[in-house]
């Protein structure tokens, strides 16, 4: 037998030694893929809350863009909008890449212990003087804010996926610096008053 018959034959043996041993690759990498969040798993639980929280930042931000306010106000309530909807954006994603929904509705409970205003307080953004109003909202913001934090707080320090990890920590950085801007804020406007307490839930 010549020396290119054998190479020949050899052929059919090393394309099938070649597929067991990408067979057995793509089983390794596989494994190594992190699972998917599941239901009622810390990253689900966080994401679904932290969009619903980011949604009302946004909403009380709009809603005093819309009043006459200091230009400081303004432009923050601008920052806050823009940085939050974006953020939302990208958890949505997160949860339709994880197969989940939005989940449960938030109780007005739940919504108060995360620092959230309640449906009179957003109304009062629009119904108090304009110079009342941005000292409410900064109250309302510096409460929601300590709220969001309390949030990132109580994630496991291990087990969440890294995207939830790097949300977490930019929520914790930009949320305690605008806390202070917004006591700055309030002192300067002569409004050094605490922010208002939530209102009690009546069972």
């Amino acid at each position: 037998m010549t020396g290119s018959a054998r190479s020949v034959r050899r052929v059919p043996a090393l394309l099938a030694l070649l597929a067991v041993l990408l067979a057995a690759l793509g089983g390794t990498l596989f494994s190594l893929r992190p699972a998917r969040p599941a239901a009622g798993s810390p990253a689900v639980t966080f994401t679904q809350g932290m969009i619903r929280h980011h949604d009302q930042a946004v909403t009380m931000a709009r809603l005093i863009r819309a009043r006459p306010a200091h230009r400081t106000v303004r432009s923050l309530a601008l920052d806050i909008e823009l940085s939050q909807t974006e953020q939302v954006r990208q958890m949505h994603g997160w949860l339709t890449l994880w197969g989940q929904g939005p989940g449960p509705e938030m109780t007005d409970a739940h919504a108060r212990t995360m620092g959230m205003a309640t449906g009179a307080e957003l109304a009062s953004l629009q119904t108090l003087p304009p110079a009342t109003a941005q000292a409410q909202f900064l109250r309302l913001m510096i409460r929601h804010h300590q709220g969001a934090v309390a949030m990132v707080d109580g994630l496991p320090e291990r087990g969440l996926p890294p995207e939830v990890q790097r949300l977490a920590r930019q929520v914790r950085a930009s949320q305690q610096g605008e806390i202070a801007t917004m006591t700055g804020l309030l002192k300067r406007l002569g409004e050094g008053a605490p922010p208002v307490p939530a209102a009690p839930h009546h069972h």
